[in-house]
């Protein structure tokens, strides 16, 4: 009986460093997003080469593939459901919205005023997507503006 609960309890010793690694790269990964999101912007709007540099096309895509499969081995090992958890259902709509503003936003063939408020909106939606994942509520930062 006594081996056995020092099993679960390694068991799940091991399961939460685990946890703990995959949630480290996640945040790091939020934070390389956004941060490369806004420079992408500042180029964007001063019209800086940089923008059309081949690392500066690809490292966007790594570096948000890394951040969708970390979430998905957080649900996996967490055993949760999409489908359970509505602030959940939440983020993946607003990450939607997200890289649609994104797309307006740092795709060439639009006015400089409509990507800049594309822009302006898509790093609000990402500080959205940023609340409601701290707080786990639907309403995000904009809870402190609804009554319950």
């Amino acid at each position: 009986m006594k081996q056995e609960r020092v099993k679960c309890v390694t068991y799940l010793h091991i399961v939460f460093d685990r946890m703990e690694w995959i949630k480290s790269i996640h945040i790091s990964c939020v934070v390389l997003s956004f941060s490369g999101f806004f420079i992408r912007g500042i180029w964007m709007l001063f019209g800086s080469s940089l923008l059309h540099k081949k690392w500066v096309k690809i490292l966007p895509h790594v570096v948000d593939a890394t951040l969708l499969l970390s979430a998905l081995l957080m649900l996996y090992i967490m055993q949760w459901s999409v489908l359970d958890y509505q602030w959940l259902q939440v983020k993946i709509g607003a990450l939607l919205v997200y890289i649609w503003l994104g797309m307006l936003a740092l795709k060439p063939g639009r006015s400089k005023r409509t990507r800049f408020f594309a822009w302006l909106s898509g790093l609000i939606v990402f500080l959205f997507i940023v609340s409601v994942a701290l707080t786990k509520s639907v309403y995000g930062f904009m809870g402190l503006w609804v009554e319950f």
